[in-house]
């Protein structure tokens, strides 16, 4: 059986907790750390969850806020529903073949 993981990126909350309500806070602690992001980067790194984090990053933002990466990244996993499948025709009508409507001719009206 196929499972559906996902994860939640939690950095936001971890800045909130800490009274950080703006990237730009979150910056010179990066800097301090020898990553150098743009204003842009550090407020999509804010906003939206990330495809790709480098380690060094987690690492990074769990040394500025003293956490482990399990509270800057959540996990769930959960069995993969299946798909319901027909096991037989339900609503299929059988039609007979052998009654076929006449094929229309078209005939020019000479008037």
């Amino acid at each position: 059986m196929t499972r559906d993981v996902d994860y939640t990126w939690r950095l936001a909350e971890l800045m909130a907790s800490r009274g950080w309500h703006n990237s730009t806070d979150l910056t010179p602690h990066l800097r301090e750390r020898g990553i150098d992001l743009s204003a842009s980067q550090v407020y999509r790194l804010v906003t939206q969850r990330p495809e790709r984090v480098s380690l060094k990053m987690v690492s990074a933002l769990c040394d500025i806020f003293a956490c482990g990466p399990q509270d800057l990244i959540t996990t769930t996993a959960a069995d993969a529903r299946r798909k319901k499948t027909a096991t037989g025709p339900t609503n299929v009508t059988d039609l007979n073949k052998s009654i076929r409507p006449r094929r229309a001719r078209v005939i020019a009206d000479d008037n």
